[in-house]
């Protein structure tokens, strides 16, 4: 697996691995950090959030290449939301969704923080997979959860370095499955409801 995430990240392409667009080929710009998801681990993301995403809103954050929120759109997010800081970055993925024709998507050129103060509307699932080593789940865990960026029933996906600890998310957060792909942690969550303040 490691050896094909060097093989994609040279050539600078990612594969859509279902959906409407399956197997179609994109190229990504080699914008330093740019880390794309690595195509098994995709698999088991979407394997875990049972494939169809008909319907759901979904809020890309540290979109990168853009792979995960392109992934969610190709299986049929209606919204699909992609914040990411880098301009060069930011405009590969607009050719990219002109090229495959997804309206669906909005590419935000800000920085996460930034937008993650601003106030929110609810998603049904969240990518959050911010540069390693950072210290950026915490905060931005807590910024979705208290500015309103989390639907009820919210599915937050968890990308960050295999030794870090995930302290400091919000305590309604529940993880539900967890796996380690060489030096990559990734995780999936799920929102219950803050209870009602007696």
């Amino acid at each position: 697996m490691l050896a094909s995430l060097r093989h994609n990240c040279v050539r600078n392409e990612l594969r859509i691995i279902g959906g409407n667009w399956r197997s179609r080929r994109l190229r990504f710009p080699a914008a330093p950090g740019l880390r794309p998801t690595p195509d098994r681990v995709r698999e088991t993301l979407f394997n875990w959030l049972r494939q169809d995403l008909e319907g759901l809103s979904c809020l890309d954050l540290y979109a990168g290449s853009g792979a995960l929120g392109l992934e969610a759109a190709s299986r049929g997010a209606v919204r699909v939301v992609q914040v990411e800081q880098d301009p060069e970055v930011c405009a590969a993925i607009e050719r990219n969704c002109a090229l495959l024709g997804a309206n669906q998507v909005e590419v935000v050129q800000m920085d996460v923080s930034r937008f993650l103060a601003g106030t929110g509307t609810p998603f049904d699932l969240v990518f959050l997979d911010p540069p390693f080593h950072q210290g950026l789940i915490a905060p931005c865990g807590q910024l979705l959860e208290e500015r309103g960026w989390l639907a009820p029933r919210a599915r937050i996906y968890l990308e960050a370095e295999s030794r870090l600890l995930l302290e400091g998310l919000p305590e309604n957060w529940q993880i539900l499955r967890s796996k380690q792909a060489g030096g990559v942690g990734y995780h999936l969550c799920e929102r219950k409801p803050p209870r009602p303040q007696e």
